[in-house]
């Protein structure tokens, strides 16, 4: 849900099949389903999340939890708007407020829930946590100044980034090297140890930086035509 003046840029890889899915499900939602609960479950699939990711510590098979934690949190985050849309109830000021504001909760907890297992370094994870935050600042300044809420870079959105996790969560379970493999270096005079698992949240958190550097320079270069400088006629 959003803002109506707001036009929605979606050009994820899944997002054709995705909308019928969702549509799909949405039609066949119970009469005391709202958009309000579905936005519950989404937070609530984002704890399942975390927990699995802790507990994983214990047991690489927790990571099963993890996988469901993600599969419900993109029931609940996906389909809260969908379903306002077919039964007309949109609140699009209140759902544009709470939604994003959820989004940024959701994201924390899953982030830290990564962070606090083996699996993940937990600067790593407080790193893409940061730039996630900062191109949805990002995306909302865009929504307020030129009307474009664009949920999708280069094809990936929350849908397939999900779905990569649920991947990786699954290779990590069966595959005993991948998880196991380990290197040490030394950086500033620390001992750091990266795992697979780290690597991957690097290139994560690389990709994202690099997604966020070149918006940032376009839209600000775009922003700089359409606001030229003016010039000081001072005595």
């Amino acid at each position: 849900m959003q803002k109506e003046q707001s036009k929605r840029i979606q050009t994820s890889i899944l997002n054709s099949l995705e909308k019928k899915i969702l549509v799909w499900l949405a039609e066949r939602q119970p009469v005391w389903m709202t958009s309000d609960k579905l936005t519950a479950i989404g937070v609530i699939g984002s704890i399942v999340v975390a927990a699995g990711y802790i507990l994983s510590n214990y047991n690489i098979n927790w990571l099963w939890l993890s996988s469901a934690g993600f599969l419900i949190n993109w029931y609940g985050d996906s389909l809260d708007g969908t379903l306002a849309r077919v039964r007309n109830t949109q609140r699009p000021i209140y759902g544009f407020y709470l939604d994003h504001n959820i989004d940024g909760i959701t994201m924390t907890i899953m982030c830290v829930g990564a962070g606090l297992s083996e699996m993940l370094n937990l600067y790593i994870a407080m790193g893409v946590l940061i730039i996630y935050l900062l191109l949805s600042i990002s995306v909302y300044i865009n929504a307020h100044l030129k009307g474009e809420f664009k949920l999708t870079y280069a094809g990936m959105g929350p849908t397939e980034f999900r779905l990569i996790m649920i991947i990786v969560n699954t290779l990590f379970i069966y595959i005993v090297p991948l998880r196991e493999y380990i290197c040490h270096y030394t950086i500033f005079g620390t001992d750091v140890t990266f795992g697979s698992f780290d690597f991957i949240g690097l290139a994560i958190l690389v990709v994202l930086v690099v997604i966020h550097l070149n918006n940032f320079v376009r839209d600000a270069k775009g922003y700089a035509k359409t606001d030229p400088l003016k010039k000081w006629e001072g005595r």
